[in-house]
C-alpha cells in the first residue's frame, strides 16, 4: 500500500510517521484491496486535524479527527477509518450481487470572480450508475451528508442526502 503524507502547518516527527505508517498498514487485514492512503496533518490555535484518506480499489474512505495531540487526532480517525471499512465489507457480504463504482477525485483552483459568492474549492468527479442503496453506502464511507450519483435505472444525476432525524433523502431532477 502506497503512503503520502502532507503536512499543512504541522511538522510530525519521523517516529510518528512511523508510528502512523505501521498502524495504517494494519488496515490491510480489514480490506485486502486498499491501493493507497492519504494522510493530511495540519494545525490550528493548538489543535491538530488529522485526515485519512483511503483508495480501496475505487471506493474511497475517509475519517477526519482534532485534538490537542497529532497521535490522539491519528488514532481516533484510524478507529473512525476501521470503523467504515468494517461497514463496507459486511455491506459488500449483504450484497454481494451489487457492484461498487470507481470514483476518482480532483481539486482545481477556482477563477476569481467579482460580485459573486465565493467559491473556495470545486470538485470533478467520475460518475458511474448505481442505485440509492449503492450511493448512500459511499456517502456513508466518505463521512458526507450529501452524495452525488448517476441513477442505473433511469440515467439521471440524482442526490442522496442524510436528514436531520437521521432517514435520508433522494433528490432527482423533473422533467
Amino acid at each position: 500500500m502506497d503512503i503520502r503524507f502532507v503536512q499543512r502547518g504541522a511538522e510530525i516527527e519521523g517516529s510518528l510517521r512511523d508510528y502512523m505508517e505501521k498502524k495504517i498498514s494494519r488496515m490491510e487485514k480489514f480490506f485486502k484491496k486498499i491501493l493507497n492512503c492519504q494522510i493530511v496533518i495540519s494545525q490550528h490555535k493548538g489543535n491538530f486535524n488529522v485526515e485519512t484518506t483511503a483508495n480501496a480499489n475505487g471506493v474511497i474512505l475517509r475519517a477526519e479527527e482534532n485534538a490537542h495531540e497529532p497521535r490522539t487526532a491519528f488514532d481516533q480517525a484510524l478507529k473512525n477509518l476501521e470503523r467504515r471499512i468494517k461497514k463496507y465489507n459486511s455491506y459488500l457480504k449483504d450484497h454481494a450481487q451489487l457492484s461498487v463504482s470507481d470514483f476518482t477525485f480532483s481539486v482545481e483552483e477556482p477563477e476569481e470572480i467579482s460580485d459573486a459568492p465565493e467559491i473556495s474549492k470545486i470538485k470533478k468527479i467520475q460518475i458511474h450508475p448505481m442505485n440509492a442503496e449503492e450511493a448512500i453506502m459511499q456517502m456513508e464511507l466518505v463521512g458526507h451528508a450529501f452524495f452525488m450519483f448517476q441513477n442505473a435505472d433511469t440515467g439521471d444525476i440524482n442526490v442522496v442526502y442524510k436528514r436531520k432525524n437521521g432517514a435520508y433523502g433522494l433528490l432527482e431532477p423533473e422533467h
